[in-house]
């Protein structure tokens, strides 16, 4: 009786443990690669799968879109100005056999990938395109990125650059020339408007000498404004055309 029992405990333990091995269940986001003593046989999932112990295992994969830190990397635009860039990463497995099968590390091979592709689009530019065009340069490297891993079953859906740390001096530099510039611009707006004032004072100037009379109304506005300033001064506007009577022209006698 003792040894009966003690034979079904050991069946039991036996069959819970085979389909222990035997049974997976996978998750709507998980897929399995199944080999078949050491051959690719299937991708399999999501739900429940059954393999045959000790003759089949399973690699699980995920195919939700992962994020990754892309370090620090030190960059020497074209302008030949020292830079720290990072950015982050974000991609997910399209083809599960590719990935496992073609790549030993696929995240580790997208990382160093996206390190060196950087590294090499931020070099071709300048540090004004890398500050102003942002979105274009992301493009650009996914773009890159995305090429190279197909063949890994990577699809790299976006790559944002995050920082661009520039030296003490540099920042300086920047203040400077922005300084500069909106010294610059502020002097072209004061020469632009001197130059209307001027040609406006000409058109004003045309009118009064069309009509003589114009011009006595603008000496008593001028009289009017004087007086309403409450000032001691007082202005006697002198027409042009008594100091000409009283001045010589040429070929007149005295």
């Amino acid at each position: 009786m003792m040894l009966d029992y003690i034979a079904y405990s050991l069946l039991a333990i036996i069959v819970i443990a085979f389909l222990s091995s035997a049974i997976r269940i996978l998750r709507e986001y998980e897929r399995g690669i199944v080999f078949t003593l050491g051959r690719f046989t299937g991708v399999k999932g999501p739900g429940l799968i059954i393999l045959i112990p000790f003759v089949q295992q399973m690699v699980k994969a995920d195919l939700r879109v992962m994020v990754q830190d892309v370090p620090p990397q030190d960059v020497i635009s074209r302008d030949n100005v020292s830079v720290k860039v990072n950015a982050v990463l974000y991609f997910r497995i399209v083809d599960p056999e590719r990935a496992i099968i073609k790549v030993g590390n696929f995240m580790a091979a997208t990382s160093q990938l996206a390190q060196t592709t950087l590294r090499s689009v931020l070099g071709k530019h300048e540090l004004d395109e890398m500050l102003a065009e942002r979105d274009k340069l992301n493009a650009d490297i996914q773009e890159i990125l995305d090429q190279q891993t197909d063949a890994w079953g990577i699809k790299v859906t976006n790559i944002e650059i995050k920082d661009i740390d520039l030296n003490e001096n540099m920042v300086r530099a920047i203040a400077k020339q922005a300084e500069a510039e909106r010294l610059r611009r502020a002097k072209v707006i004061n020469a632009i408007g001197e130059q209307q004032a001027a040609e406006k004072l000409v058109e004003a100037g045309r009118i009064l000498a069309q009509e003589p009379q114009a011009m006595q109304l603008r000496y008593f506005a001028a009289l009017h404004d004087i007086a309403g300033e409450r000032s001691s001064t007082v202005v006697f506007p002198l027409p042009m055309d008594l100091l000409s009577h009283m001045t010589l022209r040429p070929g007149r006698v005295p």
